[in-house]
């Protein structure tokens, strides 16, 4: 499956990129540890995962052509 991850704020600062093409994903979980392997040490930020710009507090059954943002806290005024 292909997805497109984005990344905000300091952690495209930390990645040094804002998305990344991710293909031959087979579940959420696979996704998170190739994260993992092409980002070491981002498991230390704190962010919240957006799947096609909804919040998530549980792992998603991802589909094809899904998007997700890792975001991490964000303030303003």
């Amino acid at each position: 499956m292909e997805i497109d991850v984005l990344f905000f704020g300091v952690l495209a600062d930390f990645t040094e990129m804002r998305r990344k093409h991710y293909s031959g994903i087979g579940s959420y979980s696979d996704l998170i540890h190739r994260i993992g392997d092409d980002f070491p040490g981002i498991e230390h930020y704190t962010y919240k995962i957006a799947v096609n710009r909804t919040i998530i507090n549980e792992d998603p059954l991802l589909r094809d052509g899904d998007e997700l943002a890792f975001m991490p806290p964000f303030a303003g005024g």
